[in-house]
Parts: structure tokens; C-alpha cells; sequence
């Protein structure tokens, strides 16, 4: 098992932007320094807590800072760009990253977002399927493109000069494409069979209960025999809330405060969610009433605290559940403590995955 990092984020909204940012980016610093194999990093433009606004310019912030870990997009909303500027923006970033780089995708999930794009009341699904469809054809094809969509047209057939290179919009550094990966954020997710049908891998979203999140292994299995291809399990990423401390006290206070960034995060999620009607996410009974949701329940089921050695434990209790995977992507918070908020990375990386990787090897050695 891989270990991966994920941020939304979500922030105070009285702290200062260019703070959260600073930290945002130091997080990713650090998986990069202490192994982490991923790292992905969400995107909002009318969110004053989810305040990075655009995922492809923060990871270009980190192309030649970092070394090791693939960095990806979580994700860009695709109804609310054009395809053509998502093409040139992502394959930039690939050639800036030399082939360390993922493109998560998605057609977005913060109603806001939708309403100050004007695609609210659009079939935004559609508008997704569309956008990436003409981001892959604009990479395989060559120039002037000539594609017609029901949301856009693209050419430049008008203005080609190819002498010098004008009207063609630059190829990924990764051939054909860079890996595609999606969030599954439903029980039974259809999303997650079409991406596995096409090729592309699901990350299983942290504000998932672990009952929905095993629903995801099935659905991915039917996609991979839609795609003919093996369903490997270590292609599947998992995100979950995870705060490490060296004593349970501490990583008790830390994760339980209720003005805390893990308790804050999640009382955003269910309050959006609750305003658009998808409580259903936080039910382990889909008959049970929205207004029997709470979030001291949500934070009970979601959020894994403890010292290594704990934490450790309820992952592996939490894989038991849901079933095999191959990175176990750690959900970044805000640092309400900075020393806490790293202190919990470099536990996780140095005691927690070692823990967990020797406790899965135990039973495959005593099987043979």
C-alpha cells in the first residue's frame, strides 16, 4: 500500500489567503520530502474556504520544487472551462512536471461554481463527458481540429499559420495523455464503471462511509470488464481523514475540537451537502431522515485519530471493510497548528505505512 496526499482544502474564512496558501503548498513539500507517492489538490472559484481557485496554477507553483511525487489535478471541474484552454494549461503543466503529473477530473460538485459559470441548471454530466472528449481528440489530432460539440466548437481553421506554429495547441509531455483519474463522491457509483471502462482510475472520497466506499470495488470491476482489462486493486485510491500525534490526548483534542479543522471540515461538507440534498452519502440506512444526520456522528464515522500504532489499526480495520487498495490517500486539513499538522505527515509516512505494509505482508508470508 502507497501513501498519497489530497487536499481540498478548506480554511477559516477569516484566515488569510495567502497564508492558507503558503501552508497548502508546504504540505505538499513535505509529502514530496517524506515519500508520499501522490498528491492531488482541489479547485473553487466562489469559496472563500476552499480558496484555490485554480489547481493547475498551484501545482505549477511546485513543478521545480519537487522531486519524487506525481503531482494531479482533484480535480478540474471541466463545465466551467473550455476544453481548448484545459488542453494547452494541462499539457504545459506536464511538460513542466516531465511526466509527473496526473489529471483528475470531474464535472464539479459546489453549486456556486455552477451558478456563476451559468451551467446550474445545464446537464453539467454531459458537459464533462463533452469537455474531456474534445481535450483527447485536441491531443490526439492535429491542427485545425474542426470539433463540434452541443457546448462547444473548436478550430483554427481561420487563423492557421503552421509555418510557425500558429493555431495548434501543444501535446501532453506524457504519450498519449497523462493518467486520468476521477472521485467517485456516490454509493454505487456509475462514474466510477464509465472512468474504469475508459482506462482511468478512481479516487474513493474521503466523506464516504466506509459501507459506500466498498460499493466502489464492484462498480470498478464492471468497468474493467466493459474495458477489457484486469481490475487491479492497487490501482484503486482511497481518501480518508487521518490525524497522527505522538499521544492520544493530543491527537484527541486536535481531531474532536469542534472549532478544529477536522470537525470544521466536515460541519462545511455536511452543510453543503444538506443544501443540496445528498445527506444520502452520510447514511448507513438510505430510509433514515436527513434531519437524524449529525455531524458529531459524520466526524465519529469518518475521521481516524490516534497515535501510530492506533491509527495504524483502525486503517487496517477500515480495509477489512471496504477491501484491498492501493494508496491510502491522505486527506490534508488545514493547519490550525502547523507543528501538529506536519508532525501528523511525518508520523504517518515513518510509523503508520510501515506498520500497516508489515501487517498485510504477516498473513501473505504465513500463507506460503
Amino acid at each position: 500500500m502507497d501513501v498519497s496526499f489530497f487536499t481540498m482544502p478548506i480554511h477559516p474564512v477569516d484566515k488569510p489567503i495567502s497564508q492558507s496558501l503558503r501552508e497548502d503548498r508546504e504540505a505538499f513539500l513535505l509529502a514530496d520530502r517524506l515519500g508520499f507517492k501522490e498528491g492531488y489538490v482541489g479547485e473553487h472559484t466562489t469559496d472563500l474556504a476552499e480558496n484555490v481557485t485554480s489547481c493547475v496554477a498551484f501545482l505549477a507553483s511546485l513543478a521545480y520544487e519537487t522531486e519524487n511525487i506525481r503531482l494531479g489535478t482533484g480535480t478540474v471541474n471541466l463545465p466551467n472551462s473550455h476544453p481548448a484552454a484545459v488542453a494547452g494549461q494541462v499539457a504545459m503543466l506536464d511538460h513542466m512536471l516531465e511526466g509527473r503529473f496526473n489529471f483528475g477530473i470531474s464535472p464539479g460538485g459546489l453549486l456556486s461554481d455552477a451558478e456563476v459559470f451559468g451551467n446550474l441548471e445545464a446537464d453539467r454530466n454531459a458537459m464533462f463527458v463533452e469537455g474531456i472528449n474534445m481535450i483527447l481528440d485536441i491531443w490526439a489530432g492535429d491542427a485545425p481540429y474542426n470539433l463540434k460539440g452541443d457546448h462547444w466548437q473548436i478550430t483554427t481553421e481561420k487563423t492557421m499559420m503552421p509555418e510557425i506554429g500558429q493555431g495548434t495547441v501543444i501535446k501532453p509531455y506524457q504519450d498519449p495523455h497523462p493518467p486520468i483519474v476521477g472521485t467517485a463522491v456516490a454509493p454505487f457509483s456509475k462514474g466510477v464503471t464509465a472512468m474504469a471502462a475508459r482506462g482511468w482510475e478512481p479516487i474513493s472520497a474521503n466523506f464516504l462511509l466506509p459501507k459506500w466506499v466498498a460499493s466502489h470495488w464492484p462498480k470498478y470491476v464492471e468497468g474493467c470488464e466493459l474495458g477489457n482489462r484486469p481490475a487491479d486493486p492497487g490501482n484503486w485510491r482511497v481518501a480518508k481523514s487521518i490525524f497522527v500525534a505522538d499521544d492520544e490526548a493530543t491527537a484527541k483534542r486536535y481531531a474532536t475540537d469542534p472549532n478544529g479543522p477536522y470537525v470544521s471540515y466536515y460541519r462545511s461538507i455536511v452543510t453543503k451537502m444538506r443544501r443540496g440534498g445528498r445527506l444520502n452519502l452520510f447514511k448507513e440506512d438510505q430510509n433514515m431522515a436527513d434531519d437524524d444526520v449529525t455531524l458529531d456522528d459524520v466526524c465519529d464515522q469518518l475521521i481516524i485519530y490516534g497515535t501510530p500504532d492506533s491509527v495504524a489499526d483502525q486503517i487496517l480495520a477500515f480495509r477489512e471493510k471496504v477491501g484491498d487498495f492501493g494508496h491510502l490517500v491522505y486527506a490534508g486539513h488545514d493547519w490550525a497548528d502547523p507543528e501538529l499538522g506536519r508532525r501528523s505527515m511525518v508520523l504517518m509516512a515513518e510509523k503508520v505505512i510501515p506498520a500497516i505494509k508489515e501487517a498485510i505482508r504477516a498473513p501473505a508470508a504465513v500463507a506460503q
